[in-house]
Order: structure tokens, then sequence, then C-alpha cells
């Protein structure tokens, strides 16, 4: 077959436009530090790509979750922390008000300090996290003390198919104490019922072991707050791990090896302009060049 001039330049313009392809392709990889940047590319990978991507959102919002779990736990025991810490002081002045010593006057200034007691505890069975009000059951757009506290207990899923409870409703620990609020008249709690014996002079003394018993369900409360808190860290942990997990295989999927990039490039490169160096060699200057 005759080799003609034509055919060497045609020949010679197809393999430099597909040495600057390939350059190009290097260029862009680098640039984006991506082995593609269209499906078409690399259509298994891309498909393989979005599994991988699916998975990691799915980890990064169990991660969010399982933030908004802690707040709402670690919120939860502070408040039950500083409820045991009141109900203390009060059994404390209940102990002095028990004192036959005491005169009324003596004993309606421990009653003031047991309603000022009784009103922070009343504020903390309204403890918010994120404009959301912890204790009310599923009803968290309601003030409890406006309304009466509510029941239901709230989930969120923390892994596939895995929920955490990240709520103590406070029906059964603060209404007890501040009453209920959500009928008229509202009905008197435990420590309503705690003033007016000492105010009265009232077999004060009994009331220590009602106390106790309050005090006792707060705390036993917090404990079943601190074993959910050692789940919410054992979640927090596994997902750490997983998330490192998918990134590392999205990034094995997607992601070039940037050095071993850069020497393709100059591999290229060198190959390129040996290209060129050889059409410019193979392409002479013609008889009709002369002629001209």
């Amino acid at each position: 077959m005759r080799v003609t001039q034509s055919m060497l330049s045609n020949n010679m313009t197809r393999n430099i436009s597909n040495s600057y392809e390939r350059l190009g392709k290097l260029q862009e990889q680098i640039s984006s530090k991506k082995k593609f940047t269209k499906p078409s590319d690399d259509p298994v990978a891309a498909m393989q790509g979005l599994g991988y991507r699916t998975d990691l959102n799915r980890i990064l919002q169990y991660q969010s979750n399982i933030g908004e779990v802690r707040n709402w736990v670690d919120s939860t025991d502070d408040a039950l922390d500083k409820t045991v810490l009141a109900l203390q002081k009060i059994r404390e002045l209940t102990v002095q008000a028990s004192n036959g010593t005491l005169d009324a006057s003596q004993r309606d200034y421990i009653t003031r300090e047991i309603e000022q007691m009784k009103q922070q505890i009343q504020s903390l069975g309204d403890t918010e996290v994120g404009g959301k009000y912890i204790f009310n059951g599923t009803k968290t757009n309601q003030r409890p003390s406006s309304t009466g506290f509510s029941g239901g207990v709230i989930e969120l899923e923390v892994y596939n198919g895995i929920k955490l409870q990240i709520n103590t409703p406070g029906k059964q620990l603060f209404e007890p104490l501040v009453g209920d609020t959500s009928i008229t008249p509202a009905s008197p709690g435990y420590l309503d019922t705690l003033i007016t014996k000492i105010k009265n002079d009232d077999n004060i003394s009994a009331e220590l072991a009602n106390m106790d018993k309050h005090i006792d369900n707060f705390l036993s409360e917090r404990a079943s707050i601190g074993a959910r808190q050692n789940r919410v860290d054992l979640m927090d942990d596994r997902l750490s791990q997983q998330e490192v997990f998918s990134t590392r295989i999205l990034s094995n999927n997607e992601d070039i090896d940037i050095e071993r990039a850069i020497i393709d490039l100059t591999t290229q490169e060198s190959v390129h302009r040996a290209a060129l160096g050889i059409g410019a060699r193979i392409i002479q200057p013609s008889l009709m060049d002369f002629l001209r």
C-alpha cells in the first residue's frame, strides 16, 4: 500500500489530538482530585459511588441524630441533678421544721423558702432544648407549667433499625411534686401539701419518708439516664468508625492517587513532546513547496 504525505499528516494529527486528550484528562483529574468528573468517564465506578455516597450521607444523618439525643439526654441529666439538689434542700428544711421548738413565724419562713424551691423545680420541669420542652412527652411545643405534664416517648433512629429514647416524660416525676396544671382549678402537688403541714405543724417528721421516696425516684431516673448516656457514647463511637470506613471506600472509588497522576502527567507530556518532534521530522517540505 502506498503511503502518501496526506496519510502521514492525518495520522500525525490524530495521534497528537489523542495525546492532547490524554493530557487534558490527566490535568482535569489533578485539578479536581477525582478519577472521573462525569459518569461516562467510568460508569461502573460512578454507579458504585452513588451507593457509597448514600451510605455516607446516611451515617452523617445518624451522627446528627446522635448529637440531638446527646443534647436531650445531657440536658435531662442536668435538670434532674438540680432537682435532686432542690429536693435535698427541701428535706433539710423539713428536718428543721420538724423541730417542735419552732414558732409559727419560723415555720412560715421555712415554708416561704420551700415555695421558692418549688418554683425552682417547676422551672426545671420547663427545661427547653432547641425550643422544645423535654419533659412534656410528645407535646414538646407546650410549656408543662402552663398546660400540665404530658406523657409519651420520643425516639430517634441512630442506626439502621436502632432507635434511642431521647426524652424522659415528667408526668411521673415533676407532676407529683408541683401538681397538675392541666385542670382548673389546678390540683396541688406534694410540695403544696408539705407546705400546708409545716404551716399547721401537722406531724411534719412523718413527711421525711415521703421526701426520700421522691428523691429516690429522681435518683433512679438519673441512673437510667446514665445508662442511656453510655449507650449514646457507644453508638457515637460506632458511627465514627463507620464514617471512616465509608469515607475511605468512597475515596478509593473516586479520588485519584495524586502522586501517581503527576507522574502519569509528566510521562504523557514527554510522550507528547516526542510525538510533536517526530511529526515535525516526518512532515518534510514537498516539491510543491518549492514550486510556489
